[in-house]
């Protein structure tokens, strides 16, 4: 019986609700591991992960029987309720709806890794806002700012 052989590689990106600054620097690795944990419980692999205060980037080896959209829906689902239980803001945290997705070929991962790693130098020079169009540009992926996701910077 013949198998299944895939290479599927996306790279997602989702932001906190509001666009708040809520993950704290001394939660992030927490964060981040916790997110890993779901991804591989998920039958994928994560690959890179950077948790911004306001926004995360993840570059994932997507098993072929999970969706991106499940992916994501599970990620923020869980990881908001895992935040939320740990009682590491006031209120309520939440993601915002929607989401990113942005394959790429093997040739591309080196590259990918060290985009997201870099995430803190990167911000030194752009927002989040012209990161994520430029993303959206980059990939001539259409889209009406109405329904990006809500700025405040």
């Amino acid at each position: 019986m013949p198998n299944t052989y895939t290479q599927i590689y996306v790279q997602i990106v989702f932001a906190v609700q509001y666009r708040q600054n809520l993950i704290a620097e001394e939660h992030r690795e927490k964060l981040e591991k916790y997110i890993c944990g779901i991804i591989s419980n998920k039958k994928s692999k994560p690959l890179a992960i950077f948790c911004n205060t306001d926004h995360t980037h993840i570059l994932i080896g997507l098993h072929p029987s999970i969706s991106i959209s499940d992916m994501a829906r599970d990620i923020k689902a869980n990881s908001s309720k895992w935040i939320n239980n740990n009682n590491w803001i006031l209120g309520k945290f939440n993601w915002q709806g929607g989401f990113g997705a942005f394959t790429y070929s093997k040739s591309q991962i080196d590259t990918v890794v060290k985009y997201i790693l870099n995430q803190p130098e990167h911000h030194k020079k752009n927002t989040f806002r012209d990161e994520y169009i430029d993303l959206l540009k980059k990939y001539k992926i259409e889209y009406n700012e109405k329904y990006l996701f809500e700025w405040n910077d």
